[in-house]
């Protein structure tokens, strides 16, 4: 699982708000996952970006600690650095996290990717994007509320949209069905993968890629 870690990533440290930061000239990315904290929203369908920042931090041999407005992991991967985030906001203020630690880690929104579900797109389908719109996602809205600009990478996991009108809350703070549940593991470990692509080749690069396989 994840073998390109093998080469490119390693454990940097554990990033509590706290610790001393090393100055150092290297390029820094901010990696979110968006969803909500508790334990009630932990096996949700919203909560897939906390998931796929998870299974990335695992396989990067390294955990999350507590910072300001969320959980926080760091790595160094071909001599980024990498800070990942998990908000503890809630959703719908995803980004007032977002905004401080690009400013506290002086990060450029160019080097921002966000992780997000999608109920337009089929489960386990993932599609990056350079920018664009909040297809009507409270996380992203507010993200590009706070940021004043939507141009910054995304990638959308499709959650699928089998529900009745008037549902979509109770859809996306549900739990998967047995069939997804069998079937994640792979999906997560597939979209965890354009991460270390995004930092190492950039976004056009990594949407070439990814953007073409189910």
């Amino acid at each position: 699982m994840f073998g390109f870690l093998r080469f490119f990533g390693k454990r940097l440290r554990g990033s509590g708000e706290s610790e001393t930061r090393e100055k150092s000239t290297e390029v820094k990315y901010l990696i979110v996952g968006l969803g909500n904290i508790g334990a009630e929203y932990a096996e949700t369908r919203h909560n897939i970006g906390f998931k796929v920042l998870d299974a990335f931090a695992q396989a990067s041999n390294t955990s999350f600690s507590a910072g300001r407005y969320g959980a926080i992991a760091e790595i160094r991967l071909r001599g980024h650095s990498v800070l990942l985030l998990k908000p503890s906001t809630y959703m719908n203020l995803s980004g007032k996290a977002v905004r401080y630690w690009l400013q506290t880690e002086k990060i450029p929104r160019e080097n921002l990717f966000v992780v997000v579900d999608d109920i337009a797109l089929p489960f386990g389908t993932i599609r990056l994007r350079a920018k664009g719109s909040d297809g009507g996602h409270n996380g992203l809205k507010n993200i590009n509320e706070m940021l004043g600009s939507n141009e910054y990478a995304r990638m959308r996991f499709g959650i699928g949209g089998d529900f009745p009108k008037g549902h979509q809350v109770d859809y996306v703070l549900g739990s998967w069905t047995p069939e997804e549940k069998a079937e994640l593991p792979e999906r997560i470990r597939h979209a965890a993968e354009a991460i270390p692509s995004f930092v190492t080749v950039g976004i056009e690069r990594t949407m070439n890629q990814f953007n073409t396989r189910s």
